[in-house]
């Protein structure tokens, strides 16, 4: 597989910052071809967490010189957010829609990638998706509280569509992700009769495969790409960061749902990708998330394509 382009662009498009100023952010698209597929990691901006949303519940200890190694200092954590698009003939499938204007105003940024790559919201033909978390779903909507994307089959795992939508579920989530459940619910709600569901080792579109990957929401799912002998897999969440995840898979992460399941989820999916040397595309991995993974002594690092 081999990287194509790799260009980078401002989110505002208002030109460069002066010299001496902080410069804004810049967002990047990533392209690669797989068989006939283009397929492209857009930038829908970055997240700022707080460092116990992820680091919270392990061990600080031995956490403190794997953070060290990969220069994670103190402050906010800023993740970058990879929203996948896959170009072969008249599809047009896009995985995840990214945040849109109501979650985090580092992030929302789809529209404007797909734009400078020349690509409307009316040409995507699908729209699949990794789980109902804010920044992978919420973008499914316009300011007008319209579908985005009006020409798109949109698709979902059926245990995460029945998760979302089960009113039990903003009360049982907790309250730091109530807000969570109630978006999820609201916009879904609005996609119902555009939806399609699928299950567990599914073909849900040609040479595209659905691998449950559960533990960081209910029903997370990932998506093998395959043309030949050659594939890629788009993980979204179920590999979260390019350091403890890599690091330390068996450790719990905060931003899991389901922390035991989802170490579980992590660490067999790793040892996947690296023994099939299989390339991956991670939503919240540096530099557009593609690249592959290579086992480093007792767990794994993120060698980015093109590094």
């Amino acid at each position: 597989m081999t990287l194509t382009r790799r260009t980078f662009l401002q989110q505002t498009g208002a030109g460069l910052a002066l010299a001496g100023t902080a410069a804004a952010r810049a967002w990047s698209a990533t392209e690669t071809m797989l068989g006939s597929a283009r397929i492209t990691s857009l930038s829908d901006g970055h997240l700022t967490l707080p460092p116990e949303f992820i680091f919270g519940p392990m061990p600080q200890a031995e956490l403190a010189p794997v953070l060290d190694a990969h220069q994670i200092g103190e402050g906010p954590l800023t993740p970058d957010c990879n929203v996948t698009l896959l170009q072969d003939g008249e599809r047009v499938v896009l995985f995840d829609t990214g945040s849109g204007p109501g979650f985090q105003d580092t992030a929302g940024k789809l529209t404007e990638a797909l734009d400078q790559i020349g690509v409307a919201p009316e040409d995507i033909t699908h729209v699949v998706f990794t789980h109902g978390h804010p920044d992978h779903l919420w973008g499914v909507l316009d300011d007008f509280e319209d579908p985005l994307f009006p020409a798109a089959e949109h698709m979902m795992g059926r245990i995460e569509w029945d998760y979302w939508l089960n009113p039990a579920t903003v009360d049982d989530i907790g309250d730091a992700r109530a807000t969570m459940a109630v978006g999820a619910k609201r916009r879904l709600e609005a996609l119902e009769n555009a939806i399609t569901l699928f299950d567990d080792g599914q073909e849900i579109l040609p040479g595209i495969a659905a691998h449950a990957t559960h533990g960081h929401t209910r029903g997370h799912m990932s998506f093998e790409i395959r043309s030949g002998t050659r594939s890629l897999m788009v993980v979204g969440d179920a590999i979260g960061n390019h350091h403890v995840a890599f690091a330390r898979p068996d450790w719990p992460s905060g931003s899991d749902q389901d922390q035991p399941t989802a170490a579980a989820t992590r660490t067999r999916l790793l040892d996947q990708l690296a023994a099939d040397r299989m390339h991956l595309i991670g939503y919240h991995l540096p530099q557009g998330g593609l690249g592959h993974v290579e086992r480093d002594g007792q767990g794994y690092r993120f060698l980015p394509l093109g590094s």
